[in-house]
């Protein structure tokens, strides 16, 4: 048989810089409605909480560049945030001649959604009215028909080139008074002073000159600058595994004033939960033996004999069940074994047991493999055979789980011999072999030099030499030859190849021989 192989509001503000066209190039796809580029991989932040909206600047002012490129900034900024009514939730109002909101806060609750929305906003071009705008934005910001939650610090980020067609110091100074943190991102044109005025104190710390296609530069900046303002403060959950997870909250007690009562267990189960009494002076506890892929109900009751605290609560998701074996793996096969490896390696597993035999057939062999092991060598085989190979993981618990996968042995005398090298002139080599063992369908000449590119040519059966160019004298590289079978490739047979430099009287010779040609 062949072997087939927190709660708190953010605004943004967003002009970019028109300058540097020709750099955002490689976004014109995002600006056309595209999905937006994927940003370098982030931790997660899911112990945030806050409405954040953006104010990007969608007039005639911005080319569809800078457009494209504020809206990869506004994702990378957002990308690492967990969506949800008590994480994150985002909006986009436009700076045009009229304000107008891209979809309110509530609309969008997922990362993936949020994604597709951010790269299908459209620009509407129009006049610069910042002022407008802001205004449009403060009453968003508390307006529950937007999907605005009340009772939640503010924060506007404003990315601008400096240009408004109309005043922005009274709609923002408004915003400030409302209780929003000011950070300001300038492209390089913006008034230092008047800057600095608008943003909050310290200007250091919310005062931002950078060029537009920098902006990336201060992306993770900014990022932990917004975490630390909509940072929640209530009960969360981190280091999530398939049979624990840790639990944090505010340190509301010390140990003489109180302690706390906790309660646990599947949502889905009342009559499980648990109770713990924890110190007032511990604000974190790890819950261990969980059942993967179950929903955790948590409750933390503040017991202070001083003053009173509302109860938290939160809910966790364990790990779906690790698996093991999740991935087999067959290398290094030859005419009478084969490696077979798998991953992943649990502490939960005792022992593995890799059980294979030919196909067709009903005989069967096994092995027995420590269960902190993830490789054995299956020997004794017989050559150019299809073998069936099943991991199996038997778990301390006394479960199993098994996987298969396929394995060929090669033929017998499936490696070329004698690889040769024979010089065909100032800058060729002939490679020659004897012919592999077995019905060899054809063969696979490599050449890795030393300076120059890689060559690969294939060849008949027939045929046991081949003509390498491009080798001159005083050039190294590497030649394998690798004979080809009907279902698998044989083994390679590798040399290295290093021509001496010419000596005076070799190039005397071909001088010679090119004159007379």
């Amino acid at each position: 048989m062949p072997c087939l192989p927190l709660a708190s509001q953010t605004l943004f503000t967003i002009k970019a810089e028109p300058a540097l066209l020709f750099s955002l190039f490689p976004w014109l796809h995002f600006a056309a409605g595209q999905d937006t580029p994927e940003p370098a991989p982030q931790p997660s932040t899911s112990n945030t909480e806050g409405d954040l909206l953006f104010l990007l600047d969608s007039s005639a002012s911005v080319s569809r560049h800078e457009f494209s490129k504020v809206k990869e900034f506004m994702w990378d900024l957002l990308h690492p945030f967990t969506f949800g009514p008590r994480d994150v939730q985002t909006s986009i109002i436009h700076i045009s001649t009229t304000p107008s909101m891209e979809f309110p806060f509530d609309q969008h609750l997922t990362s993936s959604a949020l994604r597709k929305a951010i790269g299908a906003t459209r620009q509407l071009m129009g006049d610069t009215n910042t002022g407008q705008a802001l205004s449009y934005a403060r009453e968003k910001l508390f307006s529950s028909e937007a999907g605005a939650r009340p009772d939640v610090p503010k924060v506007l980020v404003w990315v601008t080139d400096g240009f408004s067609t109309d005043d922005i110091s009274e709609p923002m100074q408004l915003l400030k008074d409302r209780g929003v943190t000011v950070f300001i991102v300038s492209t390089g044109r913006g008034n230092f002073l008047q800057l600095s005025a608008a943003a909050s104190p310290p200007s250091d710390r919310h005062l931002h000159f950078v060029d537009v296609d920098d902006l990336p530069i201060i992306t993770q900046e900014l990022r932990d600058a917004i975490r630390d303002v909509i940072q929640a403060n209530r009960l969360h959950a981190t280091d999530v595994t398939s049979s624990s997870f840790r639990l944090l909250w505010p340190p509301l007690l010390s140990q003489e004033s109180g302690f706390y009562s906790l309660e646990y267990g599947p949502g889905a189960e009342p009559a499980a939960r648990r109770s713990l009494q924890v110190p007032g002076a511990q604000s974190s506890l790890v819950l261990s033996q969980l059942a993967p892929g179950t929903t955790y109900e948590v409750t933390l009751v503040p017991e202070s004999n001083e003053r009173y605290f509302p109860p938290q609560s939160t809910r966790v998701t364990t790990l779906p069940e690790e698996i093991s074996p999740a991935q087999v793996l067959i290398s290094d096969s030859g005419p009478h074994s084969f490696q077979v490896s798998w991953a992943p390696v649990l502490d939960s597993v005792a022992t593995y047991q890799v059980l294979y035999g030919p196909l067709p057939g009903n005989s069967a062999q096994v092995l027995q493999v420590d269960g902190r092991h993830n490789s054995t060598l299956v020997e004794h085989l017989a050559p150019n055979t299809t073998y069936l190979v099943t991991v199996t993981a038997i778990y301390r618990s006394g479960k199993e789980k098994s996987l298969s996968a396929k394995a060929c042995t090669l033929e017998e005398g499936s490696r070329v011999r004698h690889l040769r090298f024979e010089d065909a002139g100032p800058s060729s080599v002939r490679a020659s072999w004897d012919s592999a063992g077995g019905a060899v369908r054809g063969y696979r000449v490599r050449c890795r030099r030393q300076s120059g590119a890689s060559s690969v040519l294939s060849v008949s059966p027939q045929v046991h030499s081949v003509l390498l160019s491009d080798l001159p004298r005083g050039s190294r590289g590497r030649v394998c030859v690798q004979p080809l079978y009907s279902h698998q490739a044989g083994k390679r047979l590798c040399r290295s190849l290093h021509r001496q430099p010419a000596t005076e009287a070799q190039g005397y010779r071909h001088r010679q021989q090119d004159r007379l040609q």
